[in-house]
């Protein structure tokens, strides 16, 4: 996805709020200024679509509380000023996080699939701006283009570890387990196709 700035002049964090009951386009709100968001590929669709599909499955699986959230669902931060945004998939375990239908204020661990677009902002501001969630456990960075992963923690003091196809990843703050090659699972990238390949070929 891709962000361009929609307005010069603040807009108030409720008129934010109102306005995106009613758009046919996201929007993310950084300090009173409101980014729209454009679509995403395919590959990306598929690595959220994987996520999501994966993670509810163990939740279901485990009984546990825990509820994943795809990119409608808005994450607020409110560090110094107050910021939305739209992250790929979301996790919360709060059962307690009643404040509002459209938003959470307890992700324990967030996942975004990088783009060209995005890419610098995923990782340098967005970053910042997440770490300073205090639930928040775990930032995941996942590239559409070649398979890898990377997983910063809190735990670690926001250390961050790298994944490829082969391997398989425990999210502490969930205490399970998902294979790089699930989250890539149907996806069109040279690293796959050549897994697929040599798969054939066996």
């Amino acid at each position: 996805m891709t962000l361009a700035k929609k307005t010069e002049n603040k807009v108030s964090e409720n008129d934010y709020l109102e306005g995106e009951l009613i758009s046919d386009i996201k929007h993310e709100y950084i300090d009173g200024i409101v980014y729209a968001m454009s679509g995403a590929s395919k590959n990306h669709n598929r690595i959220s679509q994987n996520i999501s599909r994966e993670l509810g499955n163990l939740f279901k699986q485990i009984q546990s509380s825990c509820e994943v959230f795809s990119s409608d669902m808005k994450i607020r931060e409110s560090n110094n000023t107050v910021k939305y945004f739209y992250p790929d998939v979301l996790v919360t375990c709060d059962t307690d996080d009643n404040e509002n239908e459209y938003y959470t204020n307890s992700p324990v661990i967030i996942f975004e699939v990088l783009s060209k677009s995005t890419r610098k902002y995923d990782l340098t501001d967005k970053k910042l701006y997440y770490f300073n969630i205090p639930i928040l456990e775990e930032y995941v960075v996942i590239e559409q283009d070649f398979c890898r992963i990377e997983v910063f923690k809190k735990s670690e003091n926001w250390r961050v570890t790298s994944y490829f196809l082969g391997d398989s990843i425990h999210f502490a703050s969930l205490d399970i387990r998902l294979s790089v090659e699930d989250i890539y699972n149907q996806v069109n990238n040279e690293d796959m196709l050549k897994l697929l390949k040599e798969t054939d070929n066996h």
